[in-house]
């Protein structure tokens, strides 16, 4: 397989629902010639199509379970994925919760906890174990991690989840400092908002908190709010992944990047 990425390896979690963002970001890589590692929560028959339609892109692709929010699986999910392809290049933290939606004063510490957990601890868990493996390699690499909008912003009923976006930027800020001098880089994407399932989950509750009488009509007013006329897709999300691990991203460490349309400046 030819391609800027033939030979190398990229690593995304929360990567196995299909029309999800996480598998966007995979297909991108994959028409590059990277070898894929699809990871969640649980590997079962949609993670395995993930998987299957990967492989029909002409790479080669392992399935690895991993619970984000323990950090003994990132570090198995990343010793795993050297051991089937030698090495860690980029790792993309994907995996995230955001339908736990509920006013301030009702979340429980369970809710935020849980959150914080898989978005944030998550993400430095597995910063940690990918960078170690980078780190003992030698050949630098590229960590990407997926924020939002909301990592710049605040929005209701959505507090634990605005804040773990808020502190994967800082992760990201905190991770480039240390690891500049390895030849890793350490970038967030803020996407808008993306359609996918988590998306819808998200579409349903707001629609409905504002008064929208369906969703479609919540997604329409939305996209009048972008100067591009449109919610975000993911394959917007992955051609940013692509090009923070390119070459032409060397001196780029340390951003949080929007990917939004504009859609902030209204």
């Amino acid at each position: 397989m030819s391609g800027r990425y033939a030979g190398k390896t990229v690593v995304v979690t929360g990567s196995g629902k299909q029309k999800g963002l996480g598998q966007g970001i995979l297909q991108r890589f994959a028409d590059e010639g990277a070898n894929c590692v699809v990871s969640d929560l649980a590997i079962g028959e949609e993670e395995e199509a993930v998987a299957e339609e990967l492989r029909g892109r002409g790479v080669r692709v392992a399935t690895i379970a991993c619970d984000v929010s323990d950090a003994a699986q990132c570090q198995t999910l990343v010793d795993q994925t050297v051991e089937a392809f030698g090495a860690v290049d980029i790792f993309v933290n994907n995996a995230g919760i955001g339908f736990m939606m509920k006013p301030l004063l009702d979340v429980d510490p369970a809710d935020w906890a849980t959150v914080i957990g898989v978005n944030l601890s998550g993400a430095f868990y597995c910063t940690q174990a990918a960078a170690k493996a980078m780190v003992r390699a030698g050949k630098g690499g590229r960590i990407i991690n997926i924020a939002s909008q909301a990592a710049k912003t605040a929005f209701p009923h959505l507090p634990a989840y605005v804040s773990s976006k808020h502190g994967m930027v800082g992760l990201t800020r905190a991770s480039a400092v240390e690891l500049g001098a390895h030849g890793i880089t350490v970038n967030a994407v803020c996407p808008n908002h993306v359609t996918t399932g988590l998306g819808a989950q998200q579409n349903e509750y707001f629609s409905k908190l504002l008064g929208f009488e369906t969703v479609e009509a919540y997604i329409a007013n939305m996209s009048t709010k972008n100067p591009m006329g449109r919610p975000g897709l993911p394959s917007d999300t992955a051609a940013a992944c692509a090009w923070l691990a390119s070459d032409d991203a060397f001196y780029v460490t340390g951003e949080a990047i929007n990917v939004s349309g504009g859609e902030e400046m209204h």
